[in-house]
């Protein structure tokens, strides 16, 4: 079965991982609207979560960046009088090297991300959005934000009152190709509005999974009404006016045929329920199990 995953954030790294671990074929399709640039270096941290998720080699306890991690270079930033609130460890940053590197000499982002999956062991097709320039940036009552200022730097304690994606861009290669060719699509378990929205503001995205002709199915964010990790539930609260299932379902209204939910949330609505806490492979598996399953349910 080819499955499209949407992923972005901590849970769509955890939830790549779980479909890679089932029998699908898989294809990732990763948000770069959280992409910047840090001391000089070209950081996308959502598609960097991918790959070290899919390669094992994430750190599972922070949920982002390499795991036994060292930041030896960041100490000594630090001490020459640098910022450091972006955190860089020394594994991290070999890879940093060599996108900047790369995209320096013009070597499009889903080239190099390709590049890096081969080399790190990892089967599944993971592919950027798009290849040109997107941006997230907050609009908060303190002012307005590049996201990873804002999510980083101010640790997202403002409450949010506005997104919006800046850049003129177009799906990278394979991206439509890989939609219009899935035999199921899943929207991984992410902030709808900020992992999910700026994969879905790039042209030809959003009209590729309207038109589908395959399920699509989009796995919950929340566990009981609450986030996991994150302000998923204050902005849905803010933008949808709730965080049950029935808010989660409207904001992907005409993207998706079923909404997978946790035990926590059942008994409102014809949802798909399950555990969708990906603590352990175990449970990894039950969520994939029941996303998997979806591609069985009529449109």
């Amino acid at each position: 079965m080819k499955v499209v995953a949407l992923a972005g954030g901590f849970g769509g790294a955890r939830f790549a991982r779980a479909l890679a671990e089932s029998d699908a074929e898989l294809t990732v399709i990763g948000n770069v609207g959280d992409d910047e640039e840090i001391l000089g270096l070209h950081i996308s941290p959502d598609l960097d979560s991918i790959l070290y998720a899919l390669a094992g080699i994430g750190d599972e306890e922070r949920g982002w960046g390499r795991a036994d991690e060292t930041w030896n270079a960041l100490d000594t930033v630090g001490a020459l009088g640098g910022d450091t609130w972006f955190q860089l460890g020394d594994r991290d940053l070999g890879l940093h090297l060599l996108r900047t590197q790369a995209l320096r000499k013009g070597e499009p982002l889903s080239s190099i991300t390709a590049r890096f999956a081969r080399a790190l062991g990892v089967d599944a097709t993971v592919l950027p959005a798009t290849d040109d320039e997107l941006r997230t940036h907050v609009e908060t009552p303190a002012g307005d934000f590049p996201f990873q200022e804002w999510y980083v730097g101010r640790r997202h304690e403002d409450e949010v009152t506005g997104v919006r994606y800046e850049g003129d861009a177009k799906a990278a290669p394979g991206v439509v190709e890989a939609l219009a060719n899935a035999d199921l699509i899943a929207i991984s378990p992410s902030n709808p509005y900020l992992s999910i929205g700026p994969i879905l503001a790039v042209h030809g995205i959003r009209k590729a999974i309207e038109s589908r002709r395959v399920p699509s199915v989009a796995v919950s964010p929340l566990i009981g009404g609450r986030t996991v990790k994150g302000p998923a539930d204050r902005m849905l609260e803010r933008f949808a006016g709730g965080t049950s299932p029935t808010h989660v379902a409207a904001v992907y209204e005409g993207l998706i045929d079923r909404l997978v939910i946790d035990e926590a949330d059942a008994g409102e609505g014809d949802h798909i329920v399950t555990r969708t806490l990906m603590s352990d492979e175990a449970a990894r598996r039950t969520l994939a199990g029941a996303v998997l399953e979806a591609a069985a349910v009529p449109r």
